[in-house]
């Protein structure tokens, strides 16, 4: 479980103040698919860096499986995956694999349970054709594969994707789509931001909405399709991107 209380994120330097987040509070219960809705500079990125342990709250606290991301974040480390939108964390001059048996190293398993998981793997994206390639001349669609593989290589119990299918191509990201029902069949937590609606309603069983760093609302897909009389997705989030925070009630 997630846990998501009171949390503001300031940022400032000698001639900017910017406030990315604003008393955010929310829950993610175990085996949850969450969508994460809202524009760019809506603040998804800095919340999901939060929980991550990468950003230290101004303002509040998270817990990630009753741990708190200040006090405990190691312990947090190794049960999150993590992949950013933009940031790949790969290195351009190891192969796929090498890349792969990197990050597998640092979670601690062993050459067996590497092979046997980047094979795994390899055949659930479709890399193997180019799983002993350097990753430097990779496509981005062929990159971006690789590091969703890299977020999972240690089959974290908690997963945070943010853009997970920026640069795919349309059977690619069926692939991922698969790989979510897969992880939510194995009982994970994903979290995931997302500009595409329909993705957002094929895997979701929740959305939180974002609008300039606060919480405009968190339900639900059935409740707020009952509640907005509709299930046209963008209709609503556009809906309550107008109204802001006015009727949001979690």
């Amino acid at each position: 479980m997630i846990e998501i209380i009171e949390v503001t994120k300031r940022f400032q330097d000698k001639k900017t103040h910017v406030t990315a987040l604003k008393h955010v509070t929310f829950t993610v219960e175990k085996g949850q698919v969450v969508g994460l809705l809202g524009e760019n500079g809506a603040g998804k990125t800095t919340l999901l860096r939060t929980i991550a342990t990468l950003l230290t709250p101004s303002e509040g606290r998270v817990c990630v499986s009753n741990y708190d991301t200040i006090k405990n974040a190691d312990a947090i480390k190794k049960k999150i995956g993590v992949l950013f939108g933009g940031e790949t964390g790969l290195y351009d001059r190891l192969t796929a694999r090498e890349n792969l048996e990197y990050f597998a190293s640092l979670y601690g398993m062993n050459k067996h349970e590497t092979k046997v998981r980047i094979d795994e793997l390899a055949k659930m994206f479709g890399m193997r054709d180019y799983l002993n390639r350097r990753v430097g001349a990779f496509s981005k669609g062929m990159r971006q594969k690789v590091a969703i593989a890299r977020a999972i290589i240690h089959n974290p119990e908690i997963i945070l994707f943010d853009e997970p299918t920026t640069g795919l191509d349309i059977t690619s990201s069926n692939v991922f789509r698969q790989l979510v029902h897969q992880l939510k069949r194995e009982g994970k937590t994903i979290i995931f931001s997302s500009h595409i609606m329909e993705e957002v309603t094929m895997l979701c069983d929740t959305v939180a909405m974002m609008h300039k760093g606060e919480l405009i609302h968190h339900d639900s897909l059935e409740n707020l399709y009952k509640a907005e009389g509709t299930r046209d997705l963008n209709y609503i989030f556009m809906s309550k991107l107008v109204r802001g925070n006015e009727h949001y009630a979690s």
